[in-house]
C-alpha cells in the first residue's frame, strides 16, 4: 500500500508537471499514463516491485540502472525513450535533492587509468564493428555539408586535423590515444609523416599493428601500448583525438605539460576532446554523468572549456584556434545510434544482456546531450607559448584551402 500511493502520487505529479506521451505497466497489470494522449509513444514495463524506487527519484542515473539490470524494459522509438527519460528526471528535479550534482574528481593512476580504458575499449573489436565506420574511428565526425555518409565525414575530420596542424612530409606526429590506428595510417598514407600512436586498450593495439602491416608502413608507423606519462622524445606534431576526457581535471595542467615537453619547439598539437557545459560542476545533467561512469567510462571527467584553455596555459602551451564541433558529435552519435539498432540482433551475440543495454542507451542518450548542449567538443591547437606574433597565420583560410 505504501508503494502504491507513493507511485500514484508520482504519476500525478509528473501529469501535473510534464504531460508526457508515455505509459507505465506494472507487474500485476496495473497502468498509469504519464499524459492525456491517445496512444503512448513510449511504454516503461515494471518487471517487479524492486524497480519502485529508481522509478520514484528519476534521475538518469536510476532510470539508466533500472534499464540495464532490466528492472525495466521500454517499448518505443529510441530516440523517444531518451527524451521521455531526460523529462522524468527534469519532472522531479529539485536543487537541494538527490540529483544537485558534485563535483568528482578520481585518482587516475597508470593502473587505473589502464583498467579504465581497457574496461571500455576491449569489450571486442567485432562489436565496435558492427556500428562504427569502416576505419573504425571512434570519435566525432565532420560533416562540411551534412550529407556525408559517416565514413567520408570520419575521413575529413582526420584530415580537417592534419590541415590545421599543418602536417608536411617526412615531420614525426605523436597520436595520443591513437585507438584502432586511422588517424597515423591517414597521416602517413596521405601526407608522408612518421607516426608514433600510443593506446592503452589491448584490442586497439592489436588490431592497429595488424592494420599497418597490412597496408606494409611499418617503416613509417610505430604502435605502442603506452601510458602518455612514459613516451619520450621529441615530434614536429603532437594530437589528442578523444583521449583527454580519461586524463582527469586535476591531471590536466600535468597532461599539457607532458604534450609541451614532447613538442618541438617549432611543432604544432592539436587536443579533440568532449567538454562539459557545466562550468560550476563539471558534470553533465540529471545523473548522466553518474550513470556513464558507473556503466560507461569508469574514472571518466570532463572539463569545462574554460579549464581545459587554462590548463592548457598553465602547462605551458598557447591556444591558438578553437572550434567546436557539437553539432558534428550530435550527428554522428545519430547515426552510430542507429547502425547499433539496425545490427542489435549481431550485437546481442557478442556481448551479455547488460553490456547490451548500456550500450544503446550511452550512444543514444549522448546524442540527446549534445543536441540539447549538456555536453559539447572542441578542437583547439596549440603550440608552445612565449614565440612571437609573426610566426602565427593571419587567417585560417589554409584550412580550408584544399577540399577535405
Amino acid at each position: 500500500m505504501f508503494w502504491e500511493k507513493k507511485l500514484a502520487q508520482w504519476v500525478e505529479d509528473v501529469k501535473a508537471t510534464a504531460n508526457l506521451p508515455a505509459r507505465l505497466v506494472l507487474w500485476d497489470g496495473q497502468q498509469h499514463d504519464f499524459g492525456q494522449f491517445a496512444a503512448p509513444q513510449v511504454t516503461l514495463h515494471v518487471k517487479s516491485a524492486t524497480a519502485l524506487p529508481y522509478l520514484l527519484e528519476p534521475s538518469l542515473d536510476n532510470l539508466g540502472e533500472a534499464y540495464v539490470k532490466g528492472k525495466i524494459d521500454i517499448e518505443g522509438k529510441l530516440s523517444d525513450i531518451i527524451n521521455i527519460g531526460y523529462q522524468l528526471a527534469r519532472s522531479t528535479v529539485t536543487s537541494a535533492g538527490k540529483l544537485a550534482r558534485v563535483r568528482r574528481y578520481f585518482n587516475h593512476s597508470k593502473t587505473s587509468d589502464k583498467k579504465a580504458v581497457q574496461y571500455h575499449y576491449d569489450v571486442s573489436n567485432e562489436f565496435y564493428r558492427l556500428w562504427l565506420d569502416e576505419n573504425m574511428v571512434y570519435s566525432c565526425a565532420y560533416f562540411e555539408t551534412g550529407t556525408e555518409d559517416l565514413a567520408t565525414a570520419q575521413l575529413k575530420k582526420i584530415d580537417h586535423i592534419l590541415t590545421k596542424i599543418q602536417l608536411q612530409p617526412g615531420q614525426s606526429l605523436l597520436d595520443i590515444g591513437c585507438g584502432w590506428g586511422a588517424l597515423v595510417l591517414r597521416a602517413a598514407q596521405k601526407f608522408g609523416a612518421k607516426c608514433v600512436g600510443v593506446t592503452l586498450s589491448q584490442n586497439q593495439f592489436d588490431l592497429a599493428t595488424a592494420r599497418v602491416k597490412a597496408a606494409g608502413l611499418e617503416n613509417q608507423i610505430e604502435i605502442r601500448l603506452q601510458d602518455y606519462r612514459d613516451i619520450k622524445g621529441q615530434f614536429d606534431r603532437i594530437t589528442s583525438v578523444g583521449m583527454f576526457e580519461h586524463v582527469g581535471r586535476k591531471k590536466l595542467p600535468g597532461y599539457f605539460q607532458k604534450m609541451h615537453d614532447l613538442l618541438a619547439d617549432e611543432g604544432i598539437a592539436m587536443n579533440h576532446g568532449i567538454t562539459s557545459s557545466d562550468a560550476d560542476s563539471g558534470e553533465t545533467a540529471l545523473g548522466g554523468g553518474e550513470f556513464i561512469d558507473r556503466f560507461v567510462f569508469p574514472d571518466g571527467e570532463l572539463p569545462h572549456i574554460s579549464l581545459a584553455l587554462e590548463s592548457m596555459q598553465r602547462g605551458g602551451l598557447e591556444p591558438v584556434d578553437v572550434e567546436s564541433l557539437r553539432r558534428h558529435y550530435a550527428h554522428t552519435l545519430d547515426i552510430w545510434a542507429e547502425n547499433f539498432e539496425a545490427h542489435a540482433d549481431e550485437a546481442r551475440k557478442l556481448v551479455d544482456d547488460e553490456k547490451f543495454r548500456i550500450w544503446r542507451v550511452y550512444l543514444a542518450g549522448c546524442a540527446y546531450a549534445f543536441e540539447n548542449d549538456d555536453v559539447s567538443i572542441f578542437q583547439v591547437v596549440c603550440r608552445k607559448a612565449g614565440r612571437s606574433a609573426k610566426t602565427l597565420p593571419w587567417s585560417r583560410r589554409y584550412m580550408y584551402e584544399k577540399p577535405l
